[in-house]
C-alpha cells in the first residue's frame, strides 16, 4: 500500500489512493482474465461487481473514475447516503447483505438488483415498495447450501427447495423481475470449504431454475478469496470487497 499523500486528484481525493485502487482493480481484473481463459470462457462473460461497504462515496466516485459500473452494499444505514450521494453516476447498486422488511423501502429507492431474496414476506414488501416507487427491482433468490429443507442459512438465503416457491413469486409480483440466483460460500454444511463444489451447486439450480424461466440467467457467486473457483463454475458475477478496496476497518 502506497503512503497517503495530500496531493488531490481531478476529484479533490488523493492522488495515491487513485493509483491503489486503479493497481488492484488491475490485479482482480487480470485474476477474473486468467479464470476465464483456463474456464474457456470469454472475459465478457463474468461482470465484476465491487462492494463498497464500509468505504465513503468517495471511493465510489475514484471507482466510478476506474471504470466500475456495478458496486454493491449490505447495510442499508451505510448504502442510503452513499447512493444520494452518488447519484450522478451512471451506477448500477446492488444490495447483497440479509434485508429486514423495514428497511424494504429504502431500498427500493436506489437498488437497481437486490441479492437477497429468501422469503415470501420480502418478496410481497418489495413488490409494493417497487411500485410505490415506480421502479423495477432485478432481484436473486439467495440459495443457502448449508440450510435444511424449509430453513434458512446462517447467513441468509433459502434452502435449495424453496427456490422454485420464491421465483414463481418474484415473476408474478408488479416492480420485481427474476435475474437469477446468488449465494455465500457456506461456513457449514457439506460445503464447508468446498467453494468451487458449492458453486457448482448453484449451477445446477440455476440450470433447472432457467428451465422455466429462461430470463433468470443471473449467478452471483465468489468473492475476493474464491473467484476463480466461481468463474470455473460458471459464474456470471463475481462480488469482490477486499482485493479492490483493501482490508475494511473495524466497525465500531
Amino acid at each position: 500500500m502506497t503512503d497517503r499523500h495530500d496531493t488531490p486528484g481531478p476529484d479533490g481525493g488523493p492522488l495515491d489512493r487513485r493509483a491503489e485502487l486503479a493497481a488492484n482493480l488491475a490485479t482482480v481484473e487480470e485474476r477474473i482474465a486468467s479464470a476465464c481463459a483456463a474456464a474457456g470462457r470469454d472475459r465478457d462473460e463474468v461482470t465484476l461487481i465491487v462492494v463498497t461497504k464500509t468505504y465513503p462515496a468517495s471511493d465510489v466516485r475514484l471507482l466510478h473514475e476506474l471504470g466500475v459500473r456495478n458496486v454493491a452494499e449490505n447495510r442499508d444505514q451505510d448504502a442510503a447516503p452513499k447512493a444520494a450521494a452518488c447519484a450522478d453516476l451512471d451506477l448500477s447498486w446492488h444490495f447483497v447483505g440479509q434485508l429486514q422488511t423495514n428497511k424494504v423501502r429504502s431500498v427500493a429507492g436506489y437498488a437497481d438488483v437486490v441479492q437477497s431474496i429468501d422469503r415470501m414476506r420480502l418478496v410481497t414488501a418489495l413488490s409494493t415498495a417497487a411500485v410505490r416507487a415506480g421502479r423495477e427491482l432485478g432481484c436473486l433468490i439467495q440459495v443457502a447450501l448449508d440450510a435444511d429443507a424449509g430453513a434458512r442459512g446462517e447467513r441468509g438465503g433459502v434452502a435449495p427447495d424453496g427456490i422454485e416457491q420464491l421465483a414463481a413469486a418474484v415473476e408474478s409480483a408488479p416492480g420485481l423481475r427474476l435475474g437469477g440466483l446468488m449465494t455465500v460460500a457456506p461456513l457449514a454444511g457439506p460445503y464447508a470449504g468446498r467453494q468451487r463444489a458449492a458453486f457448482e451447486r448453484l449451477l445446477e439450480f440455476s440450470s433447472g431454475l432457467r428451465v422455466g424461466h429462461p430470463a433468470a440467467n443471473m449467478v452471483s457467486a465468489g468473492m475476493s478469496a474464491d473467484l476463480e473457483e466461481a468463474v470455473a463454475a460458471g459464474a456470471t458475477h463475481v462480488r469482490v470487497g477486499t482485493a479492490v478496496l483493501g482490508v475494511r476497518p473495524r466497525l465500531g
